[in-house]
């Protein structure tokens, strides 16, 4: 007879919420099918994953690679959907989608949700977010933000086997249709720049390489780096001859040498840059973060670093970056470099005593002086755009991703998603108008006194005279289509929704392994709960005198492999930005949750 003690039996798995998924709709209709509309029952049998993005979007960008081995690994049980919700209005216009999706190389069907029907569905607050569904149509997990890739890997796998088990998986080819290539001598071209020979040399963006053009701004010359590059955008001509590459999505800065021919690895490691990771030293050791546009300025290349709202610069006599202003938090705060805010600096232009950029996320032109203090000319956040001319403090851009310094000291703007060439002028304070009936200009260049305008979307170089009187246009004002979370006055329960991943545990080994940062436009609406804080909760104190605003979340958590018998286990950093419109009413709710990871298990 054996008396030792009955092995306890081991504790059920936590189930899942079991959450219906919403029907999957959308006026603009669908993307990448050949044609055929698509509903929720035909992705039963499949996991799938509807990644909410806007092209706008950089972090959606990053998430866009993020999926794809994925993507790619699961090809027979996965069937991945985007649901594209627009942020502006330019990114309402169908067309502009179907252009979207052939520029980063979507290779999953996409619904066009112009007027966020399916994002108010399923409650999605941030782009990017990521929502997994089992092969029975239930909602079992949302991630918003990057770096959830591992995460939603294992899910992936635990919901194959279980459902491989019980007879509910059904493998087989998914519903993407390619569409058709279309010849042209550019793809969506980024950037320009006027090479000492009088030619043009164009980023090729979607076809990963560089084209010099005759001084046509036609005539094909030659093709360059392909193989080298992915989705090059930013381009500037150094000192020596040799032009500095902006290789975005390989996270790095490359030279081009137009004599030899030479391309030469300058700076990155080939690795996007995370919370915690080196932000100076050796520029072949440290990881950059989607390098957008490059300027010559103050013997340095100047770098915006488009994926981390921040500017960098890179030293080539000493062969080393560093950050040189942005905190990483997205928005717009001017002051000391150290201390400011962007949101996704796109375009740079330099002039001798200042950096002209191009903040796109919220649709501003901003320079740096030579103290390194940071000024706004044109915009005034995250959620007001549109097309208004006049003085500096009232005139609207949208998106905007390229400037050029003119020779009067003013600046050109290419504004993107007006398609509109805008002039701001220092001297005067006043925005106007200098051409329309552009189709997505992201850079323009200065070449005998006319300006060439990489015109994105129609694939080609144009050139305009810079007119002495400015076109007029109608004043145009938009706000982000977005619509406000009501909240009562007085305290509001923020609450970050994260679970670690399977497998997983918060990483503590060297103290807390997550971090919350709060503000508010204005700052006057938050009477008590700002700032910086370890915990993923806050009692925020909102001022019932201010009727609406916006409230400003950052959130990392980082986990690790929970495996005691693993010496050096594997790490991954979580973290989002919010920007959550909210009204203040006496019926609104007492407690907002943002999902980080995970699903909201008090609803």
């Amino acid at each position: 007879m054996n008396d030792a003690a009955p092995a306890p039996t081991p504790a059920p798995a936590p189930r899942r919420a079991r959450v219906r998924a919403p029907e999957l709709i959308g006026k603009g209709g669908w993307i990448n099918t050949g044609g055929k509309d698509l509903k929720l029952a035909d992705f039963r049998g499949r996991v799938l994953i509807l990644d909410f993005w806007t092209f706008c979007c950089v972090n959606c960008l990053h998430v866009l690679d993020e999926l794809r081995d994925l993507e790619e690994k699961h090809r027979d049980t996965l069937v991945i959907v985007g649901v594209h919700s627009p942020k502006f209005v330019h990114e309402a216009e169908h067309q502009a989608v179907v252009d979207a999706v052939e520029r980063y190389e979507v290779h999953h069907p996409v619904l066009d949700d112009p007027e966020l029907a399916t994002w108010k569905q399923y409650a999605v607050r941030a782009w990017p977010t990521l929502v997994v569904i089992d092969p029975e149509g239930y909602v079992v997990a949302q991630h918003a933000g990057e770096g959830h890739a591992n995460a939603i890997r294992t899910l992936v796998e635990e919901l194959e086997a279980e459902h491989e088990a019980k007879g509910t998986l059904r493998r087989g080819d998914g519903p993407y249709v390619a569409p058709e290539p279309v010849a042209t001598d550019l793809r969506f071209p980024g950037k320009a720049v006027l090479l000492p020979s009088g030619n043009l040399l164009v980023s090729d963006t979607t076809r990963h390489q560089l084209v010099e053009l005759a001084a046509d701004g036609e005539t094909v010359v030659r093709r360059i780096g392909e193989g080298v590059f992915r989705e090059p955008q930013g381009l500037a001509l150094l000192p020596d001859g040799k032009v500095v590459v902006a290789d975005t999505v390989n996270h790095a800065l490359r030279t081009y040498d137009p004599e030899t021919g030479a391309i030469e690895l300058v700076a990155g490691t080939g690795k996007q840059w995370w919370q915690g990771s080196p932000t100076s030293g050796p520029a072949l050791e440290v990881d950059l973060s989607s390098p957008w546009d490059v300027a010559w300025w103050q013997g340095k290349v100047w770098i915006a670093m488009a994926g981390v709202h921040q500017l960098w610069t890179y030293d080539p006599a000493s062969g080393t970056v560093e950050v040189a202003a942005g905190t990483t938090n997205e928005g717009l705060v001017d002051g000391p470099a150290a201390e400011a805010w962007f949101a996704q600096p796109s375009g740079l232009a330099a002039t001798e005593d200042r950096l002209w950029i191009a903040d796109s996320e919220t649709s501003a032109v901003r320079w740096i002086d030579t103290d390194l203090v940071v000024h706004t000319a044109v915009g005034t956040g995250l959620f007001d755009f549109g097309h208004r001319d006049g003085e500096a403090g009232q005139a609207l851009l949208q998106h905007p991703l390229g400037v050029t310094a003119l020779p009067d000291g003013s600046v050109a703007v290419s504004d993107t998603y007006n398609h509109a060439l805008r002039r701001f002028d220092p001297a005067t304070g006043e925005v106007s108008t200098l051409a329309t009936d552009l189709r997505e200009p992201s850079g323009a260049v200065l070449v005998d006194g006319d300006i060439v305008v990489v015109e994105s979307a129609r694939h080609r170089l144009t050139r305009l005279r810079l007119p002495e009187e400015a076109v007029q246009v109608e004043a145009v004002a938009h706000r982000t289509r977005r619509e406000a979370t009501e909240v009562a006055p007085g305290r509001l329960r923020l609450d970050i929704v994260f679970q670690a991943p399977t497998g997983q545990k918060l990483d503590e080994r060297y103290g807390p392994s997550t971090r919350l940062l709060v503000s508010s436009t204005p700052p006057e609406l938050l009477l008590g709960g700002g700032g910086t804080g370890t915990d993923l909760f806050r009692e925020l104190e909102l001022d019932p005198e201010i009727t609406e605003g916006v409230l400003h979340v950052s959130a990392m958590a980082a986990s690790c492999d929970d495996d005691p018998a693993n010496e050096y286990p594997a790490c991954h950093v979580h973290q989002q930005d919010w920007g959550v419109p909210v009204k203040v009413t006496e019926t609104g709710v007492a407690r907002l949750p943002l999902i980080l990871a995970g699903m909201d298990e008090t609803v």
